[in-house]
């Protein structure tokens, strides 16, 4: 007898003629293939419970007719009505797993469990879904299956009322709330809620990466990783966002995205109270309470809480830039950092600013910007009671207190708290100077310089004193100016007892005393106590004489010498 449907597999075929096809009669199944089609004819006149097999029916009556199941197990007092099921459950307690696969030498307890598990190196799933026409290898993950198209739930959490399809999913879910972690690893001691998060943490020790993606061949620990790489060559997205249009391969990412437009954010952190989109970012977060740091760089022995923060940082010692833009040639650590550099190009800023319309590229520079519309100052120094709008000012800042100083010169060995100090300072023996005046053509180790350069050129003078009303195109000259009229010699020398105004003045100063010669020649090996010696004498090996006379017009390498020079014209003037 033949029913005519047609199949793509052959092995789904045989599934249904053998198990399923509505023209082969009831009568003749057996046992085994009563599993497939739910038929169950014997059935118990005490409970109403129904069996497939006499076995199964008779085992089942002696509960009604002795009352007690005898065969009881001695590590955890639970009963059986036959001698083999007691052996069988033993096995939990021993740990014997006598039936091996052939194919990966994997063990299992349960002869049943063997069968199911060959079925994924054979790529036979005989349980079919009559809505989808999904295939299972489980039976009973067919019937959870099932319930997604009924919407049934029926397993419900006492503790947040969330339901679920099954209860091993309930059980799974509420070790959440009572913290219990049962899976835990033997390397380093990290506990997991459920069996398959401890399997995928195993392979960071081992390396096993049994996931590869059929398109560029990567490998990867768990298989949603795979899922997830997956995307990068797929067209298509099918779970669109109708907030911004954005596509994603699963259904929960895109729920999971929808929360940044309904700003949802239901994992909140009981120490500080941040709340978070995803329950892995909130994870991720709490390791900063914690302290705990998993991934150690094998360089510099530095450590990270997230494993991706230690895959960028092992690129600084690699010198690795795999996100290269097709714009510029620059190249990127990270994806992210590449996807940003991008909007200068396509000049995208798509976040916006609703107080004075100013757009970012970035959502972090947004919520940076808008502290100066609040006034904003989170960042507090518990020395000296300052406050920052931002965190990179605060930690520059804190390097006056400890005395840190991060930026060391190996020229001249000194050492700056800031990074931009030191690239200013080391110009000084390279002799460059990138910032140059558009008016008078003269060049500058730094825009500050340049800017207070320029100001004595249109006579600026923005800084004025409150005392006298005397102007200043400089803030420090006042503060300079401000310390003169107090009579104000803070900076002492020990060696001579001289008083300088600034600190800056006395360090230079004390060169006389030690000798200290820090700027070198590079031409004639001659070295100077001050940059500015040095720039001066350099101009003798570029010819350079930046110092023009308004009489004569001759030139000269250093002001000092044009002044000399200028006394020349003063005495002709008068001898006339």
């Amino acid at each position: 007898m033949k029913c005519d449907k047609p199949f793509q597999q052959l092995f789904q075929l045989k599934v249904h003629y053998n198990f399923k096809c509505s023209e082969k009669p009831h009568k003749y199944l057996k046992t085994p293939q009563r599993i497939h089609i739910g038929k169950k004819p014997h059935k118990c006149s005490e409970c109403a419970k129904s069996f497939m097999s006499t076995s199964y029916f008779r085992i089942h009556q002696r509960v009604h007719k002795e009352g007690k199941k005898p065969y009881q197990c001695g590590e955890c007092d639970k009963t059986f009505i036959e001698k083999n099921s007691l052996r069988i459950h033993q096995r939990i307690h021993t740990g014997e797993k006598p039936y091996k696969c052939s194919q990966c030498d994997k063990s299992f307890m349960f002869k049943g469990s063997i069968v199911v598990h060959q079925r994924v190196h054979t790529g036979e799933k005989p349980y079919q879904c009559g809505e989808c026409q999904k295939f299972f290898t489980q039976k009973s993950g067919l019937l959870t299956h099932e319930k997604i198209h009924t919407g049934v739930k029926p397993h419900k959490c006492s503790e947040c009322g969330k339901s679920f399809l099954s209860v091993s999913y309930l059980r799974i879910h509420q070790r959440i709330h009572t913290g219990e972690k049962l899976y835990k690893c033997s390397q380093c001691d990290k506990a997991f809620i459920q069996k398959d998060s401890l399997i995928t943490h195993q392979r960071t020790h081992t390396g096993e990466r049994p996931y590869k993606c059929s398109e560029c061949y990567k490998s990867f620990t768990s298989r949603s990783f795979l899922r997830r790489h997956r995307e990068i060559h797929l067209e298509e997205k099918p779970y669109q966002c109708g907030e911004c249009d954005k596509s994603f391969m699963e259904k929960s990412r895109l729920k999971s995205h929808q929360k940044i437009h309904t700003g949802e954010k239901p994992h909140k952190c009981s120490e500080c109270g941040k709340s978070f989109v995803s329950r892995s970012y909130f994870r991720m977060h709490q390791r900063i309470h914690t302290g705990e740091e998993l991934y150690k760089c094998s360089q510099c022995d530095k450590s990270f809480a997230l494993k991706c923060s230690l895959v960028s940082h092992q690129k600084l010692h690699t010198g690795e830039r795999p996100y290269k833009c097709s714009e510029c040639d620059k190249s990127f650590f990270n994806k992210a950092a590449h996807r940003i550099h991008q909007r200068t190009h396509t000049g995208e800023k798509p976040y916006h600013c609703s107080e004075c319309d100013k757009s970012f590229t970035q959502k972090g520079s947004l919520k940076t910007h808008q502290r100066i519309h609040t006034g904003e100052k989170p960042y507090k120094c518990s020395e000296c009671e300052k406050s920052f709008t931002y965190g990179s000012e605060f930690r520059k800042h804190q390097r006056f207190h400890t005395g840190e100083t991060l930026y060391k010169c190996f020229e001249c060995n000194i050492s700056f708290t800031r990074r931009e100090f030191l690239t200013i300072h080391q110009r000084k023996h390279t002799g460059e100077r990138p910032y140059k005046c558009s008016e008078c053509g003269l060049s500058f180790m730094s825009i500050s310089y340049l800017r207070r350069h320029q100001r004595s050129l249109t006579v600026e003078k923005p800084y004025k004193c409150s005392e006298c009303n005397k102007l200043f195109s400089q803030k420090c000259h006042l503060k300079t100016h401000q310390k003169i009229r107090m009579w104000e010699n803070p900076y002492k020398c020990s060696e001579c007892g001289k008083s300088f105004n600034t600190d800056l003045c006395l360090r230079r100063h004390q060169k006389v005393h030690t000798g200290e010669k820090p700027y070198k020649c590079y031409e004639c090996d001659k070295s100077f106590t001050y940059g500015s010696s040095l720039r001066t004498h350099q101009r003798i090996h570029t010819g350079e004489k930046p110092h023009q006379c308004s009489e004569c017009d001759k030139s000269f390498s250093s002001n000092s010498y044009l002044r000399i020079h200028e006394r020349n014209h003063t005495k002709e003037k008068k001898s006339k």
